[in-house]
């Protein structure tokens, strides 16, 4: 009796996030959670998840700084991983973790890695664009004869990412001519990439700027929809992939549990449910293709070389869209 009483003690004296991994998921709980509920289920580690938005957590994880609970912080985009990191907030990941990954995939410092992959795309309307039609670069848009005939999302998260790699690659200055370019063209702004998506296929727009797998999940609804979605030129910032990833907070308690826990969103498990139920692009090679995806040595070539861990520039975007008049 004494014995167990010595151990209840010791137990409840522990710090929560001493007893059970604790992640800060900017990554939805609708999307997420059954890979959580699989990776308790294999490896018997209890799991806490804070869920919320990726820049809100990672506000919360710089408030609370040396006394935050948390292990992993799971975030929706690079540039948020940027942050904290660029602030020595995470610990640099094992090897083993980091070399699953192509380079363009992990942070230079090694202190954080993509678990997946969103492609940006130019989805269009095959019943009033042909193919043949279509822009070569995503700076052909500027073009007048697209005139009221885009659509784009300058308030969501996504869109903002892509504005921060396309500085990143061309320059403020260059980004920002584009931007009031397509403006003046009387592009039409969505709050998201769904209805954007939509308004394709009503007839709104012939063109948006969107991410891959949102039309995926229409056509997988619909084979008919009729919306169609393409790659431009390889190396064009249109093809820019942003991604998901994870990092050990260095005040984790946890870290082994840690490791285990981004160890297995980058195990061929992992990877497949990332493909073949949320249509994201894995970043490990081989997994089982989704037909709907390019195969990731493909997707390597295409995409921009675009350094991310510039990718923190969330203020210098916003500050160039509302000069612009976007927000």
């Amino acid at each position: 009796m004494i014995r167990f009483l010595l151990t209840f003690l010791i137990l409840i004296s522990l710090p929560l996030d001493a007893q059970e991994l604790i992640i800060y998921s900017g990554r939805s709980k609708s999307l997420v959670e059954p890979l959580i509920e699989q990776f308790e289920k294999e490896s018997g580690i209890r799991v806490r998840v804070r869920y919320g938005d990726t820049s809100q957590l990672a506000v919360a994880l710089l408030e609370e700084g040396r006394r935050s609970p948390a292990d992993v912080f799971w975030a929706q985009d690079g540039g948020a991983l940027g942050v904290l990191s660029n602030r020595n907030m995470f610990t640099q990941l094992p090897a083993e973790l980091i070399e699953k990954t192509p380079e363009l995939f992990h942070s230079s410092d090694r202190t954080w890695v993509a678990t997946s992959g969103r492609a940006r795309v130019l989805a269009y309307a095959p019943a009033r664009v042909a193919p043949e039609d279509l822009p070569e670069s995503i700076y052909d848009l500027a073009d007048p004869k697209w005139s009221n005939r885009i659509g784009w999302a300058p308030q969501n998260a996504s869109f903002q990412t892509f504005v921060s790699a396309m500085i990143e690659m061309d320059g403020r200055e260059k980004v920002k001519e584009w931007l009031t370019a397509i403006r003046t063209n009387g592009a039409k702004s969505y709050r998201s990439n769904v209805p954007i998506i939509q308004a394709l296929a009503a007839g709104e727009i012939d063109v948006g700027i969107t991410n891959h797998y949102y039309l995926i999940r229409f056509k997988q609804a619909d084979e008919n929809f009729s919306v169609e979605q393409m790659f431009l030129k390889a190396g064009d910032p249109a093809n820019f992939v942003n991604v998901a990833g994870a990092g050990i907070l260095t005040t984790s308690h946890n870290k082994n549990k840690a490791e285990k826990f981004i160890g297995f969103l980058l195990s061929t498990r992992g990877q497949e449910f990332f493909a073949n139920e949320v249509y994201e692009y894995p970043v490990i090679d081989p997994v089982s293709p989704n037909p709907a995806l390019l195969p990731l040595p493909e997707l390597l070539e295409i995409m921009p070389q675009v350094n991310i861990d510039q990718l923190d520039t969330l203020d210098e975007t916003l500050r160039l869209l509302r000069k612009v008049g976007l927000l």
